[in-house]
């Protein structure tokens, strides 16, 4: 693959002074690395739509050289997993200076920390699903014999086990019977040094995008979740037709609207920039569970921000607002 794929909006990157041009970085070498270049794709198709110039670029050790090398107003990281969503990329591009669509680079690392996050996020006003955080060193050291009765104890009943740290519900498991307890955190603990055992909230998946184009930050409407198999696992989340989508979501309207303020409560107490998607429980009662943010969320064709940016004017547009916003807080 070449260093930046075909796709910008002119042939040999030339372009009059009033085109902005961006660059889409995805790709990578975490586990989602085939997801990020899908997303990549994703982004410049939708910017060529209103007539933006992008490239994406596969990242790789050539990534300082790639960024100088073609000079782009705007950069747009895609990237998802270590390196992208850890703040490992931002803060590469504060060091350039380089004007990027996404979040500061301390703050995805915050976000990227799922208890970091719930905890911010409980006192942000979220109700956040008990749990427990058991780091691997942890668990070798004590022995899953005396630790996990504790952990039975302090959350009883359905329990979710799932890497402190990743996306795309990789090493993501939910645990009815106490005796799968052992295998789920080694399914989660080969995906990260740490896992999370949390309190299994029943009710309806629903994800919240956030978008700050420069007036501050704005909730689309949920999406709601439906996967045909019962659990939006990996292969629910990227295969066509596995899982309903209904947007907005059949929620209530007071619920809904609940849902889409806490939500903005999160985004601005973690400090988020242009865009996040938080994804949330809904309980029976109408009450809303906080599970994670994500600050580089999926632009693929069964991606749930696309499908929320529907409702703002379609995603092609709404991207271009934040290619504009990256560009202009720097010009500020």
């Amino acid at each position: 693959m070449t260093a930046v794929e075909a796709g910008r909006g002119r042939a040999g990157g030339e372009r009059p002074a009033a085109t902005t041009q961006v660059l889409v970085l995805a790709g990578g070498l975490s586990a989602e690395r085939e997801v990020s270049l899908q997303s990549g794709r994703g982004v410049v198709s939708a910017l060529a739509e209103v007539g933006v110039d992008a490239g994406v670029a596969d990242v790789g050790a050539d990534l300082l050289d790639v960024v100088r090398r073609h000079a782009p107003d705007v950069v747009w990281p895609v990237l998802h997993g270590a390196g992208g969503e850890d703040g490992t990329l931002p803060q590469v591009l504060e060091l350039l200076r380089v004007p990027f669509v996404g979040s500061p680079s301390g703050a995805a690392r915050l976000a990227w920390d799922k208890t970091a996050a719930a905890e911010v996020a409980a006192r942000a006003g979220a109700a956040v699903p008990p749990s427990v955080t058991l780091p691997q060193s942890l668990v070798r050291d004590v022995g899953p014999a005396r630790l996990l009765p504790l952990v039975a104890e302090r959350i009883p009943g359905p329990v979710v086990v799932k890497p402190v740290h990743g996306g795309s519900s990789l090493g993501v498991g939910v645990v009815h019977d106490p005796g799968d307890l052992p295998h789920a955190m080694v399914s989660a603990l080969g995906h990260d040094s740490q896992c999370r055992v949390e309190r299994f909230v029943p009710g309806t998946e629903v994800a919240v995008t956030v978008v700050d184009d420069g007036g501050g930050p704005v909730a689309a409407p949920a999406v709601e979740i439906a996967p045909d198999s019962g659990a939006y696992d990996y292969g629910s989340r990227y295969t066509a037709g596995a899982t309903v989508f209904h947007c907005p979501a059949r929620l209530p309207d007071d619920v809904a609207q609940r849902l889409l303020a806490q939500a903005v409560a999160v985004h601005v107490a973690l400090g988020l920039g242009h865009l996040s998607r938080s994804d949330w429980i809904v309980d029976a009662d109408g009450r809303a569970w906080f599970l994670e943010v994500n600050t580089s969320p999926g632009m693929t064709g069964t991606s749930l921000v696309p499908q929320a940016l529907q409702e703002q004017g379609g995603a092609a547009a709404v991207y271009a607002r934040l290619v504009a916003a990256a560009g202009a807080s720097s010009a500020g």
